[in-house]
């Protein structure tokens, strides 16, 4: 049942997002399949004790893939799939957390927050770096492969 409850509000969290950012509407169930598989992937490597890091880092990437995917098919932008997605990843808490005890007067607490909320946001970067490497890579291999069908054409 906490799967489902997990998937749900991802999803909806994802949809809603891309409706306030004014997402077209055709696409907005396809943002909310990227946001809530994202957001399983990041669950799922989190419960299994892998670290928030690491999860989020597997998440961005299964994002990023997606959103390549679902471009292609929809012959639309990446980021139209990518920035609703990425609602359910932001470290949002981890940032209150930080804000909160730093104007309590914990800065040693405010700083453990803040770090956290750094390597999350890399992590998240990082991933969608290796999914545009990943991109490139792929289109450069099919690139070739046309260039030499086109080299045996010309024969």
């Amino acid at each position: 049942m906490e799967v489902v409850i997990h998937c749900l509000f991802s999803y909806l969290s994802t949809v809603t997002f891309g409706i306030v950012t004014n997402v077209p509407r055709k696409v907005l169930n396809t943002c909310g399949i990227t946001g809530a598989v994202g957001w399983m992937i990041y669950w799922s490597t989190k419960n299994l004790d892998a670290g928030v890091i690491f999860a989020n880092f597997l998440g961005a990437i299964g994002i990023g893939l997606l959103s390549i995917y679902f471009s292609r098919r929809k012959k639309m932008p990446m980021t139209i799939f990518n920035i609703p997605s990425l609602v359910p990843l932001v470290p949002g808490g981890p940032a209150y957390q930080a804000v909160r005890s730093i104007v309590l007067g914990d800065y040693v607490s405010g700083v453990h927050f803040i770090i956290k909320v750094i390597m999350t946001a890399g992590a998240i970067a990082a991933g969608f770096m290796v999914t545009g490497i990943i991109e490139r890579l792929l289109k450069n291999s099919l690139d070739k492969k046309d260039h030499l069908s086109n080299k045996k054409l010309l024969r």
